[in-house]
């Protein structure tokens, strides 16, 4: 099988999500403002890393192919495993079948839920790239617009509740990644220091009703 170039599987996983979020009713919260978020970060910690990690740069189509397919398969949505497959069925003449088997385990194995009650798993040689793309899954997560998004429009609460919610999600669990110390990278643990302050100021904003 003749791989696909770079920029030519980026399009095809960015064609999937826009396909597959029409198809499976996947709100805007995890579409593809949300793959092209974390595609965004993805980009820019391999660029960083990649100095200290060469064997990064083979690991290009996993990596970035992860980060815009993650929540395709989210289990808040369909059954993971009917996601996963159909991600595999659609990227498999894209990719050979050892990138593509590493691209579905990490996205099986980064979610904030499963690194808490699991751990990390080990991959390996792949262990950085598994990192990247985790993190910039939780860098994306303190957009706070995105959490409302996602309770107003999955959860269907009305816009109080959504903003009570929010805060709730935020003080457990967004608001612990630092002190819980799952940033790893040198940009990630910058960037999410920064992110963190903004919305922590997003939140002061929206708790105020003084305007309703």
């Amino acid at each position: 099988m003749k791989l696909a170039p770079l920029l030519t599987l980026v399009n095809r996983a960015f064609q999937f999500v826009i396909q597959h979020s029409d198809r499976y009713h996947i709100d805007e919260s995890h579409a593809l403002r949300h793959s092209l978020d974390v595609y965004h970060y993805a980009r820019e910690i391999y660029t960083s890393e990649l100095p200290n990690h060469p064997i990064l740069e083979e690991q290009q189509p996993i990596i970035y192919t992860s980060a815009i397919l993650h929540d395709m398969c989210d289990k808040k949505y369909m059954d993971e495993s009917f996601g996963v497959n159909r991600i595999r069925e659609y990227m498999r003449d894209y990719m050979s079948w050892e990138d593509l088997m590493m691209m579905t385990n990490i996205i099986s194995t980064m979610s904030y839920s499963r690194v808490k009650k699991f751990g990390y798993p080990d991959w390996g040689e792949h262990q950085m790239a598994y990192h990247i793309v985790r993190e910039s899954d939780l860098l994306a997560a303190y957009d706070v617009e995105r959490s409302l998004i996602y309770q107003l429009a999955h959860d269907k609460y009305l816009y109080s509740e959504s903003m009570e919610k929010t805060k709730e999600l935020f003080e457990s669990r967004v608001f612990r990644y630092i002190p819980d110390k799952l940033f790893f990278t040198d940009y990630s643990q910058k960037t999410a220091v920064s992110l963190h302050k903004r919305a922590r100021e997003t939140i002061q904003r929206i708790s105020d009703t003084s305007f309703l």
